[in-house]
């Protein structure tokens, strides 16, 4: 049972990395010229805060699928809603760093808050413990949020078609 359960930890840091890895020169040759609001938090930052939320939320994902019984009918809503906000989450650095599109960005942010919040409500009546584990990771989509449409609204000149 241990495999599942780093299994369903790990899968997230899988395009937590790739998306880093994908656009790492992006961050300093074009990131770090736009004009960011001054609670941005810095750089280094980020790497920390996305592993423990990425464990945070992998790691209670397991503990729906489990609850659930595995991949039967019940966990179709529960966990397409986990894997649709992940795909989002997952599409955020290549549209934002690797592309430079801020309007999409900014609509796969908004559309991932939604998601978020929706998986947490229907994960809440399976494992409260899931549910409260993505808190964290809602309180920083806020932020990332906030971060996004600040940057789409301050930086006018970078908005593409």
């Amino acid at each position: 049972m241990w495999a599942y359960t780093v299994g369903f930890t790990v899968l997230p840091h899988v395009g937590g990395f790739l998306g880093w890895f994908l656009n790492r020169k992006e961050i300093p040759e074009w990131y770090e010229k736009l004009k960011k609001p001054s609670w941005c938090p810095p750089r280094k930052v980020f790497p920390v805060a996305w592993t423990m939320l990425y464990t945070g939320m992998g790691y209670a994902s397991y503990l729906v699928w489990n609850d659930l019984g595995g991949c039967g009918s019940k966990a179709i809503v529960p966990m397409g809603l986990y894997g649709a906000q992940l795909a989002l989450n997952w599409a955020w650095p290549p549209l934002f760093f690797g592309a430079h599109n801020l309007n999409m960005a900014l609509v796969d942010v908004l559309c991932l808050d939604g998601l978020a919040i929706g998986t947490m409500c229907s994960w809440y009546r399976i494992n409260r413990l899931a549910a409260a584990l993505l808190l964290p990771y809602l309180a920083w989509l806020a932020m990332a949020t906030c971060i996004t449409i600040r940057v789409w609204k301050d930086n006018p000149q970078q908005k593409k078609d």
